[in-house]
Parts: C-alpha cells; sequence; structure tokens
C-alpha cells in the first residue's frame, strides 16, 4: 500500500485494492491480520503510511479486529468495513479480502474509463474556444489592415466576425470570468457529490449517455452481489449490502422494487429482470445461475460482460468524437479564414 495523500483523505480505489491484496496475501500464507499489518509497517516508506498503519495496529491489539480497527481510521469505504466484517465472523476473511481488491479494482477501472471520456472531449473543446478566440482578436485585425491598405474595407461575414474579436478584445475581462466560471462549473460536477448527481441527472436525458449510466450501475451491482454471495450471504443480505454501493438514484429505485420484490417470494433472478436491473442475455444467465445454485459466478461473470462492455462503449465514443472536434475545428477555422481569403482574391484579381 503507498499511501501518498494526507492521513484525512479516504484511500482511492487503487489504495484500497493493494492494501486487501495485500492483506489476503498474508492471510493465506497463515500470518494473523495483526502480525501481517505489523509486517506492511516494516515494509512502509512514508509518513502518512506509517501513521494509518500504526493506528490500526493499536487498534487491533485493543480489539482483536481489522473491522473495528480499519472503521476507527474513518480512510476506508464503508462497503469494503461492512465486508471485512462479514469475512470475520464467517471465517473467510482472506477470500474476503482478495475479492475486495479485485472488486475495487474494477472501481478503479470504471472510473479511468469515465475520466478518460471526459477529459479528452473537454480538453478539444477548450483547444478550439482558443484556437477560434484567437483567429478573431488576432489575425482578423490584420486582415481589416490589408483590406484598408487596398482601398476598401471588411463586409458581410468577414466584418461581422472581426466586430465579434474586437468585442471579445474589449470585454476580455468578462470573458475570462465567463470561462472561469465554466471551469468551477466543470470542477464541481466532476468533483461534488451533488455536482455529479446533477451531471448524472443531466445525462440520463441523453439517449447516447443513458445506457453507459446504466451499464456502469449494473456493473457495480454484479460485482457486489459475486462478492457478498461468495462470503456466505443470502440474496436478501446481499441485496439490502449492494444497495450501498450505488450513487444512481434510477438504479437504486430498481433495486429497491427488486429488494420488494424479493420480500414478496419472489425469485431472485426473476426479481432482477421485471425491476428492469438485468434484461436480454444478463436476465437469462442470472436465471441459470439461480436454477443451477452457480448464482455467484454468474453474477462475477456479468460484472465482467458489463466492464467490457463500457471500454467499448468508451473507446467507440472516444473514436467517434476525436475526427468529429477535429473536423468542427477544421470547419470553422476554414469558415473564419474564407471569409476574408475570397473577398481579399477578388480585390487582388481586379488591380
Amino acid at each position: 500500500m503507498n499511501r501518498k495523500k494526507g492521513q484525512g483523505r479516504p484511500f482511492s480505489n487503487m489504495e484500497v485494492s493493494a492494501f486487501c491484496s495485500q492483506i489476503a496475501l498474508i492471510l493465506k500464507s497463515g500470518i494473523s491480520s495483526l502480525e501481517g499489518v505489523t509486517i506492511m509497517l516494516e515494509d512502509a516508506t512514508s509518513p502518512e503510511e506509517k501513521a494509518v498503519l500504526e493506528k490500526i495496529i493499536e487498534n487491533m491489539q485493543e480489539t482483536g479486529s481489522l473491522y473495528q480497527a480499519l472503521s476507527e481510521t474513518g480512510l476506508f469505504p464503508s462497503y469494503m468495513i461492512h465486508m471485512i466484517q462479514i469475512g470475520e465472523e464467517t471465517g473467510t476473511l482472506d477470500e474476503v479480502m482478495e475479492s475486495l481488491s479485485v472488486h475495487y479494482e474494477q472501481e478503479d477501472a470504471i472510473a479511468k474509463s469515465i475520466k478518460s471520456a471526459v477529459t479528452y472531449p473537454l480538453i478539444m473543446g477548450g483547444m478550439m474556444v482558443i484556437v477560434i478566440i484567437i483567429l478573431l482578436v488576432k489575425v482578423m485585425p490584420m486582415f481589416n489592415q490589408v483590406f484598408v491598405q487596398l482601398g476598401t474595407e471588411m463586409t458581410g461575414l468577414s466584418r461581422m466576425l472581426m466586430n465579434l474579436g474586437n468585442a471579445i478584445n474589449q470585454y476580455s475581462i468578462v470573458l475570462i470570468a465567463l470561462l472561469l466560471a465554466a471551469v468551477a462549473a466543470i470542477l464541481f460536477c466532476t468533483h461534488t457529490q451533488p455536482g455529479r448527481q446533477f451531471f448524472r441527472k443531466a445525462g440520463y436525458h441523453l439517449g447516447f449517455i443513458r445506457p453507459i449510466y446504466e451499464e456502469i450501475a449494473a456493473c457495480r451491482f454484479a460485482s457486489g452481489m459475486a462478492l457478498t454471495l461468495s462470503s456466505g450471504l443470502n440474496p436478501d443480505q446481499s441485496m439490502e449490502l449492494v444497495q450501498g454501493l450505488s450513487d444512481d438514484p434510477v438504479f437504486l429505485e430498481k433495486l429497491q422494487k427488486c429488494q420488494k420484490q424479493m420480500e414478496e417470494g419472489e425469485d431472485l433472478s426473476e426479481a432482477l429482470r421485471s425491476a428492469g436491473i438485468f434484461s436480454g442475455v444478463y436476465a437469462r444467465m442470472a436465471s441459470i445461475g439461480s436454477k443451477t445454485g452457480s448464482m455467484e459466478q454468474v453474477m462475477d461473470r456479468l460484472s465482467k460482460l458489463y466492464q467490457d462492455n463500457i471500454d467499448s462503449r468508451m473507446n467507440n465514443a472516444l473514436a467517434i468524437l476525436e475526427p468529429t472536434l477535429v473536423i468542427i475545428l477544421s470547419l470553422v477555422v476554414g469558415v473564419i479564414l474564407l471569409s476574408v481569403m475570397l473577398p481579399l482574391t477578388g480585390i487582388m484579381s481586379s488591380l
């Protein structure tokens, strides 16, 4: 576990995954969790990491429980804490820690896919805005001087674009304020819980974004169900615990509907299908898993299939988006340049 952040900040998904992986390896080697954390402390390099491990060891010496020790730090996800408690109670802590490592590695992969899909368009959009502003503010006045020297002036579209450039130059402070506000809005939507909820709610109204949100939520659900079922929990207990993983209000409503149907005696696979959590081949796979008693393996397989679909959707979206943005930028730049080059060519040919 490489702890580079401040002690007061929660661990990232990869840090959690690395911690779980190390604990799982230690437990499978026949070493107790307390001894394992002590070994990790000896290998720790940063002061922040040492401070966290020392606090965990101190709490474990008092309580004898890894679950309580990790809970006291306030640095680990609540879902992980609950699963460790179940692992300690059922004697399957090594398997739980190994599964948690895979789970949070998958969570990190999902987060990176989302980040790459959002970051690239923002960078390209920012570059487009900068190029267009430079053309309007710097290049258009230079062409206007050429027109003046030739005894004429810009007209039509070229004149309108030059006036726009002059307005941008004149009200540059307002433009900078608007750009800063846009950056602040983007940071709000990507780095705060209310912002992410607003961004997600807006995305659900866009047909090409909604399927990605649905598959991300289903992937997390399937991964969580695979982990909880493999830990010995029954479907009702698993469903209740996994609900804490979802931060998608639309998908959470589906989970609550599914849980209600299960409480009324409906089979898990049928409840998943009727609640709209799984459909098509995924629903059939869940049904087969329920009938054959291999639901945890099916859920694990479904989470991997969803992850592959998410990656494929993201890659396809980026493959389409990249040339589209380049084409838009080329067209805008071309229109701006042609608006002055064509009249200038006509004037030169008449001389």
